[in-house]
């Protein structure tokens, strides 16, 4: 009889799924049949809401020869190579696609493409072109992935149209025009922000903001590229907004007193004008419509065109893995149209059963189920700015860029985070700040080639 112990995943939550003990096997090079019987033990899927229950159970209704047993627990890193030194491991895993190629290059995890191909499914017709470049390297495709939360600029109406601060003037694409309106928004007591025209969320958002402006952070071989010229001016255009609001250290100070996720959020307390959000924090504010008034813009890129960073989550397949069959099936059955649309059903008659709340839509990785799931649940809300601000998200998701993948990946974010405050606070030069991160970058992609 089977197991299917329950947490799942929301639009967010982080999955992993853990080792199987029968079932088909597969070789090391990824041969894969679409034979899915046997164990299948998942490892994860903690905070599940219905958008994650729904695609379980869809999952499983497709899986009707698999006994699936899932653990609650979140992916940690660290536990995750230590089980795959040990060869006791789950049958597939759920991480950030960040980490894919790293493990991809360690050789600890299977590449999918013939995962994909017994099934019928072609990644490139299946999910945007962006979350497929998050998960390809060394010319295969190691994940299968879900989600995909672009962010683009959230705009608090209120504020701006006390400060006479128009929508077309938060245009990242005009560096000195948005620097005067977010001066013009700015407000302070003392020294100390107390209204930011414009939070960047810098440097978590850096690679928002080195690629919309022109830079790149890896480049296709899935070395760094974190010295490149046009890093620089991205970097240098942060700190001038930075300090035109009170300087780094203070901005950061003032953010991370912001209570995003409650009643005293920074959009109802009026203490952004404008910031850099995912596509989640619509849903985080819908709670609050008769206290907020918002809207959004895309980030555009030195052409004036929407543009926007892929993000998510991906199921990847440990290298030893016991039942790769059935791992591939699962995840596969829980990315489905199908299984999207469940989800879509499921998020729909929680929110009919909400006063008030508000249908943003789910943003799934893939652009058929984004419409369908659009198509059929998402309506005029009665409130022109929220509904502005759905929009604006769906407009930037096909204009979405992968920040690259590399086997160096977590290492160059961590360069180029350090790179940043070091900059933002006055440390070092971006020529120097860039050139030290570049530097420490390319001896972790060495080492992870080696």
């Amino acid at each position: 009889m089977r197991r299917l112990l329950l947490p799942a995943l929301g639009t967010a939550a982080l999955l992993l799924l853990s080792g199987c003990t029968s079932g088909p096997d597969a070789d090391a090079d990824g041969a894969f049949t679409d034979d899915a019987t046997g164990e299948l033990k998942a490892w994860g899927f903690d905070n599940a809401d219905e958008v994650g229950t729904s695609r379980l159970d869809y999952a499983e209704g497709q899986l009707s020869d698999v006994e699936i047993t899932i653990d609650q627990t979140a992916f940690d890193a660290q536990k995750f190579t230590t089980r795959a030194a040990s060869g006791v491991i789950p049958d597939v895993v759920q991480m950030d696609r960040n980490f894919v190629a790293t493990y991809a290059a360690q050789g600890l995890i299977t590449p999918l493409d013939q995962c994909f191909a017994v099934h019928d499914v072609d990644p490139a017709e299946r999910y945007y072109p962006s979350v497929v470049d998050d998960i390809t390297y060394d010319d295969h495709v190691w994940a299968v992935p879900q989600f995909y939360q672009p962010p683009a600029i959230m705009l608090n109406t209120r504020v701006m149209a006390a400060a006479g601060v128009t929508a077309d003037q938060i245009d990242t694409s005009k560096p000195d025009a948005l620097l005067a309106a977010v001066t013009k928004l700015y407000q302070a007591n003392g020294n100390t922000p107390a209204l930011l025209g414009l939070d960047p969320v810098a440097p978590s958002q850096a690679g928002l903001w080195l690629l919309g402006m022109g830079g790149q952070v890896i480049g296709d071989d899935g070395e760094p590229t974190l010295d490149d010229e046009s890093n620089r001016v991205a970097v240098d255009f942060l700190k001038q907004l930075l300090d035109a609001q009170g300087g780094y250290a203070k901005v950061k100070s003032f953010t991370d007193s912001f209570d995003t996720f409650g009643d005293g959020n920074q959009f109802v307390t009026d203490q952004v004008a404008a910031q850099v959000d995912a596509q989640w924090y619509v849903n985080v504010l819908t709670p609050y419509v008769d206290q907020v008034q918002i809207s959004a813009v895309p980030f555009r890129g030195p052409d004036g065109q929407p543009f926007t960073v892929a993000s998510g989550t991906s199921f990847v397949i440990p290298s030893a893995a016991k039942n790769r069959d059935a791992a591939c099936a699962w995840a596969l059955a829980l990315t489905s149209q199908d299984a999207w649309l469940a989800a879509g059903d499921a998020r729909a008659a929680t929110i009919d059963e909400t006063p008030g709340a508000i249908n943003t839509g789910l943003f799934t990785g893939s652009p058929e189920a984004d419409q369908a799931i659009r198509d059929a649940h998402v309506v005029p809300s009665g409130n022109t700015g929220f509904d502005e601000a759905i929009a604006t998200f769906y407009d930037v998701v096909p204009n979405g860029t992968s920040l690259g993948a590399s086997p160096a990946g977590q290492q160059i974010q961590t360069e180029l985070q350090n790179a940043l405050a070091s900059v933002f606070l006055g440390d070092k030069t971006t020529e120097q700040a860039l050139a030290d991160a570049q530097a420490a970058a390319m001896r972790a992609y060495e080492a992870a080639k080696d």
